[in-house]
């Protein structure tokens, strides 16, 4: 078995059957197994693959356990050589799978890869990232990607080969099983957001490489699987902090007082925008909701709940 395929999925019942249809049209000459988990959907996204598309296995959860936790099920059970962690708002191009197989099948030092991800009009979405320090907080990261861009890149960067970076997006990421039985699986102490860093970190560390093949296009339909919402944004800050509690204790409390201002700061300019715009734009009005409730989070002590 080549490949094992493991999508989460959490009520994107239409935007699971694509990515599944896309598997189907796009991946040829390997052997896989597609993994669904899904987080206790309640669109028929289970019946919805069950009734479609009878060869992939699901499995079934009565809670949704996030991302890491959902992922970890399927790779304790998964038979190939590589787990393909691909997420459901995701649609591939003809050959991207077979390129990412055969980038890692010739460079056996390389822990997980990435494709290029793209926008639904084609554009360039950011397909890596940094490992997170607490100076682009303080400063602005998208100063750092202009002024230093080898040590910031960004999807401003055209790469015609393969590159070495620090992590990889995890909307669509190949893993090695060889170094996932040595260095493990996802940290579930993250249910959503920062674990295929924090793991991208772990493998850095132990000596794999870390990839992105841009000649592996995924279309990524990004936020489609989440959303824009004050539970979304909580959900990204309480997972930074478990990243910067588990790496760089020393740095996390300078990481939560600077979040804290800034998301002040954004509260303010948000205020002046509404008032300038008499309250009519809609996308200032909802990132000032959100700002608002993350800073209320943040009041009450970053609660687990």
């Amino acid at each position: 078995m080549d490949l094992s395929i493991v999508i989460v999925n959490w009520n994107t019942r239409d935007l699971l059957r694509n990515c599944l249809t896309s598997i189907a049209d796009t991946v040829s000459g390997l052997a896989y197994e597609i993994f669904v988990v899904d987080n206790a959907s309640s669109d028929d996204s289970v019946a919805m693959v069950r009734e479609q598309f009878p060869s992939v296995t699901v499995i079934a959860n009565t809670a949704n356990l996030g991302f890491a936790a959902a992922n970890n099920l399927a790779f304790r059970r998964m038979r190939g050589c590589y787990a393909l962690l691909l997420n459901s708002d995701t649609v591939l191009t003809d050959g991207a799978i077979a390129v990412l197989f055969r980038f890692m099948e010739a460079n056996s030092d390389v822990g997980m890869c990435c494709g290029q991800l793209l926008n639904e009009d084609g554009s360039r979405q950011n397909s890596i990232a940094n490992f997170p320090s607490v100076w682009p907080l303080l400063c602005n990261e998208t100063l750092l990607r202009l002024l230093f861009p080898a040590k910031f890149p960004s999807k401003r960067q055209v790469h015609a080969e393969p590159v070495a970076v620090d992590s990889c997006i995890g909307a669509c990421m190949l893993v090695r099983k060889a170094a996932m039985d040595v260095e493990g699986l996802l940290d579930e102490r993250f249910f959503f957001y920062f674990e295929e860093t924090d793991w991208a970190y772990r493998f850095k560390k132990a000596g794999w490489r870390i990839c992105l093949v841009p000649q592996a296009r995924i279309y990524h339909l990004q936020g489609k699987s989440v959303g824009y919402s004050a539970k979304a944004r909580i959900m990204f800050h309480r997972s930074r902090s478990i990243y910067f509690k588990k790496w760089h204790p020393g740095q996390h409390g300078v990481m939560i007082a600077v979040i804290f201002v800034r998301t002040v700061i954004n509260i303010l300019l948000n205020l002046v925008g509404g008032v300038l715009t008499l309250g009519l734009n809609r996308g200032i009005r909802q990132r000032l909701a959100v700002n608002a409730q993350l800073a209320w989070w943040y009041l009450r002590g970053r609660p687990a709940t």
